[in-house]
């Protein structure tokens, strides 16, 4: 990096806070010049990936040059505006080789001393630091290495960077920095913003896909009264001039079925979620979900809806096999169907139906040498059985079907079988991405279930439901048969990405604060 020039501190400084005092100064030497270095509009002519696009293929290299028409010499002539932000450069005397970056790419600026004339190549050097933001002119050439490059003409300065940016060839590799500094980690890491950027791919994917079905998408409240949907622990906020406590929402999902209620007959939301739970490689308080909701459907249609959208999104991407965690997984094939009694017999070799209809959830996940605390509920017990002993198993991508009735108050129990509902679960190379149902309807049934729910929230389980009284009242004017989907967004980014981390496919996650 090239140290910047201009008047020295008096103070003793090292390091980063010596580069940004002296940062300083040539910024305030720039203004008193009466020059700007926080530029307003600025009217590019290409982006940086446009230019290798229209340019690349025009301006021969090598022994081409030689043959090269007359026509190439008219493009070599086209006078081309852009604007990034300034990387890399290295200074040879008469001579300078840099390399800007917008969102779309790099491209190499070669600036010399003839081309520009004394004073402005001098201005350059003086003036120009790493990590500003420039707007660059001139024509396009090839150096003699090959390289696509900016022949500089006229430069602008247009964001003055006052601290020192990471090493340029490898970045901010430390992870927590990373994370905290996104800014930092998006200029300066390719893979980061690739992933990123295939976030923003998953979800403009499955909204073209939903829009293409008929599914009008909607917003529902983010602040709710009561906090239903899902079995978790919500974050409680309070509303000073109604003097009321609310909550941040857990799940989009009984607002969604109220619209059904309403008369839309598909709808869904794309948003936020929140949960008051711990922070690991695949959970974060704040995290993004799908919710659709189809009037007239049942569990089987969103397993049509599911499998849809997830082929529909890797195909987007250009990915047919993913490999996660290690796993492989091929998200073209059909998706294969399995269920929880098949399953339980199988790998754990329990009477699922037995378990729901009797108890013993405790003793059972005991007894197959499972480490289980004093205080765990029956659905705790259950996932921990289904983890550690069936999950491990499941080597493709899976519907999971048949879910404990006790385990699921929102879902319609299965025609043939009480103790079991019309759910499933979806997982993708073992992890869970996807949970959906036949819904109930029947608001007795429902109001049944919320009672059930409630008493287990008084003996201590935190994530049992609330009882939500207006969603009944809804469900009593009459709710058409429907079917229900939620997909977890930033676990489908993993998965679709090969990123360990959901951290690293949520551009700013919850961290703990420094200090």
């Amino acid at each position: 990096m090239n140290k910047p020039s201009g008047p020295s501190s008096s103070d003793k400084l090292t390091g980063v806070d010596e580069i940004i005092q002296q940062r300083r100064e040539k910024k305030n030497q720039l203004i008193q010049q009466g020059k700007k270095v926080y530029g307003r509009r600025y009217e590019r002519s290409h982006s940086l990936a446009e230019i290798h696009t229209e340019f690349g293929p025009k301006i021969p290299q090598g022994e081409e040059a030689k043959l090269a028409s007359p026509d190439t010499t008219q493009v070599q002539l086209t006078q081309v505006h852009l604007a990034g932000r300034l990387m890399t450069r290295r200074d040879m005397g008469k001579i300078c080789f840099a390399h800007i970056q917008d969102q779309s790419g790099k491209l190499q600026l070669k600036i010399t001393k003839q081309e520009l004339g004394d004073a402005t190549y001098k201005e350059f050097q003086k003036e120009v630091d790493l990590g500003d933001i420039i707007g660059v002119s001139g024509t396009m050439c090839r150096t003699q290495t090959g390289e696509l490059s900016l022949q500089l003409k006229n430069f602008e300065i247009l964001s003055k960077s006052l601290r020192p940016w990471p090493e340029k060839y490898h970045g901010v590799t430390d992870v927590e920095t990373r994370i905290r500094q996104r800014e930092l980690d998006l200029s300066t890491n390719a893979d980061s913003r690739a992933r990123l950027m295939a976030r923003s791919t998953v979800i403009r994917s499955l909204r073209k896909s939903l829009d293409q079905l008929g599914f009008m998408e909607v917003e529902t409240p983010l602040m709710q009264p009561v906090p239903g949907g899902a079995a978790a622990k919500p974050f409680i906020t309070h509303h000073e001039a109604l003097d009321v406590d609310l909550y941040l929402r857990i799940a989009p999902e009984l607002y969604l079925k109220r619209l059904l209620v309403g008369g839309f007959e598909k709808v869904y939301e794309l948003g936020r979620a929140f949960r008051n739970e711990g922070i690991d490689t695949r959970h974060n308080p704040e995290f993004t979900i799908l919710e659709a909701y189809q009037a007239y459907g049942n569990v089987d249609d969103m397993m049509i809806l599911a499998e849809t959208l997830i082929q529909g999104t890797a195909k987007e991407l250009g990915i047919v096999e993913t490999t996660y965690r290690g796993e492989k997984c091929n998200l073209q094939k059909p998706f294969a169907r399995a269920s929880l009694i098949q399953l339980f017999k199988q790998y754990l070799d329990l009477d699922i139906l037995a378990l729901c209809r009797d108890g013993g959830w405790k003793k059972a996940a005991q007894d197959k040498g499972l480490r289980v605390p004093g205080d765990a509920t029956d659905r705790k017990c259950f996932d921990l059985l289904f983890d550690e002993r069936i999950l491990p198993h499941l080597n493709e991508p899976t519907f999971v079907l048949d879910y404990p009735s006790a385990f699921s108050p929102l879902a319609k129990t299965k025609p043939d079988e009480p103790l079991l509902t019309d759910r499933f679960e979806l997982f993708l190379a073992k992890e869970e991405v996807a949970n959906a149902y036949t819904e109930q309807n029947d608001p007795d049934e429902q109001s049944r279930k919320f009672s059930e729910e409630l008493a287990r929230r008084q003996s201590g389980d935190e994530e049992a439901m609330p009882v939500d009284q207006d969603f009944i009242q809804a469900l009593e004017y009459g709710m058409p048969p429907a079917g229900g989907l939620g997909i977890g967004i930033d676990r489908l980014t993993m998965i679709l990405t090969g990123t360990d981390s959901i951290r690293e496919v949520i551009l700013f996650p919850l961290l703990k604060p420094q200090g």
